[in-house]
């Protein structure tokens, strides 16, 4: 296998990096159009404020561990009729869709058996600038 190769990562631990946030790494890939974000995340994190993207898609899928979350809202506290939203849990092997101007966060994230970490891989399209330079 040639790991030299510029269209190939591989995520070794020593490849994730500290985020501000205690119990957060990450691992950034960009591409033009799109990017990824592994997230190692230690269960019981304190997690990301209610929030939503005018500019970008996310596409999440859980790796490892289980995300306790809100999503769905048009605006803060409520849905597309209203209605609060409700936590749904999302776990190993599941996916999330955060379409633009979706309000989601609030978020537990559920460690793993083996690792006590949540993994999500985070698919931004269009690539997200804060994220470019990880």
């Amino acid at each position: 296998m040639n790991l030299a190769n510029q269209y190939c990562y591989f995520f070794d631990d020593d490849e994730f990096k500290e985020t501000d946030r205690p119990g957060f790494r990450r691992r950034v890939i960009t591409g033009d159009n799109l990017q990824l974000c592994f997230w190692r995340i230690a269960g019981g994190s304190a997690g990301s404020f209610l929030h939503k993207h005018d500019e970008h898609e996310q596409l999440g899928v859980i790796v490892r561990g289980a995300l306790d979350f809100r999503i769905g809202a048009d605006e803060v506290g409520g849905d597309a009729d209203g209605d609060v939203q409700e936590r749904v849990v999302v776990g190993t092997h599941q996916a999330y869709l955060a379409p633009l101007g979706v309000w989601h966060g609030d978020s537990v994230f559920v460690g793993d058996d083996e690792y006590d970490e949540c993994w999500i891989l985070d698919v931004f399209s269009p690539p997200r600038d804060d994220l470019r330079n990880d």
